[in-house]
């Protein structure tokens, strides 16, 4: 039996030992190996540059969550595949290829988040091959992605209380705690399935996140409703919940097509969570602290999703407003 966090462990031991062969090079064997890699566009020596640097010099170090290894090593290879049908030079790109790599993605029809992402992981990729000192460029430096025009309270709305509810309704023991560990703590679906038995006090009626977003650790209070849905999984080995991001969502398509509700992702379910506290009164901080968001500002979005008063206001207009003193002219004896 493997205990709890030991994957874990063993996945970061064996990340700082990959980024420690490379990075414990002597600096022109480092500098070659790179320069080589850029000039075949080696997809897999030039990721494995990447995840060295994001583990020896990025902001969150050997906690670079396995999400974000997954999304920035597909921005790399997507870029390699542009680099490559473009003739780019990636050791000296032009002065426009980054611009031109941006304007590719948005023409792709890509959501303004995934573009932001390949985005990043391209400019990563700089940051590599310029800490291996095969390069001085930044193709990216003056790379600005697109304004999105759809504000963002219009692009991932959450799931309403009745969706939730049939959604609930259909879901087994463990989709149940899945979707109760989202939607209620707000838990990203990464941080869900990472879950490990030992982070979770039902007697505290409370678990903690650990490597969340930005390599941050957060405690989180449960529902009752969510601790006896932990309560029906306790006597299973392993992780709470485990397995990976695709067969989650796998499920949760499945899921939505016998509750009879829209797939809107597990994201929406966090919103779902956000939107409830600050409908039932609680503040942004609160809600912020709850959700661990690192910025108010972020929170704010849930307030434009319960603005009720205001359509409720809106819909007892009458079709023609005058003010009191309008009225008072119009009226007088």
């Amino acid at each position: 039996m493997t205990t709890p966090g030991t994957a874990l462990d063993l996945y970061r031991g064996d990340l700082v030992a990959r980024a420690s062969h490379l990075a414990t090079l002597h600096p022109e064997e480092l500098k070659r190996r790179a320069a080589a890699a850029a000039r075949d566009k080696d997809a897999a020596a030039l990721w494995a540059l990447t995840e060295a640097y994001l583990t020896t010099h990025g902001q969150t170090g050997a906690r670079v969550s396995r999400h974000t290894l997954r999304v920035y090593g597909q921005a790399v290879r997507t870029f390699l595949t542009y680099a490559t049908d473009n003739a780019v030079n990636l050791l000296t790109p032009g002065a426009n290829v980054g611009a031109l790599y941006l304007r590719h993605l948005e023409a792709a029809g890509l959501s303004a988040s995934t573009v932001r992402v390949r985005l990043a992981g391209a400019r990563t990729l700089y940051k590599a091959l310029r800490w291996a000192g095969s390069t001085t460029a930044d193709a990216f430096a003056d790379a600005r992605a697109a304004r999105d025009p759809t504000a963002a309270w219009d692009k991932r709305q959450p799931y309403t209380e009745e969706e939730a509810a049939r959604l609930l309704g259909h879901a087994d023991v463990r989709m149940r705690a899945l979707l109760l560990l989202c939607g209620h703590t707000g838990l990203r679906i990464a941080e869900a399935l990472a879950l490990a038995w030992a982070d979770v006090d039902l007697s505290a009626r409370a678990l903690t996140v650990k490597h969340g977003k930005g390599g941050k650790t957060r405690r989180v209070n449960l529902s009752r409703s969510l601790v006896e849905a932990l309560e029906a999984l306790t006597g299973q080995e392993g992780p709470v919940v485990g397995g990976g991001a695709d067969a989650a969502r796998e499920r949760l398509h499945w899921l939505c097509k016998r509750a009879g509700v829209g797939n809107k992702g597990f994201h929406a379910l966090r919103h779902y969570a956000g939107t409830r506290l600050v409908r039932e009164g609680h503040s942004l901080d609160a809600t912020a602290r709850h959700l661990g968001h690192a910025s108010i500002e972020t929170t704010r979005i849930y307030a434009k999703w319960v603005d009720d008063g205001l359509r409720e206001a809106l819909d007892g207009w009458s079709p023609i407003y005058r003010s009191r003193s309008q009225s008072s002219r119009f009226h007088r004896p």
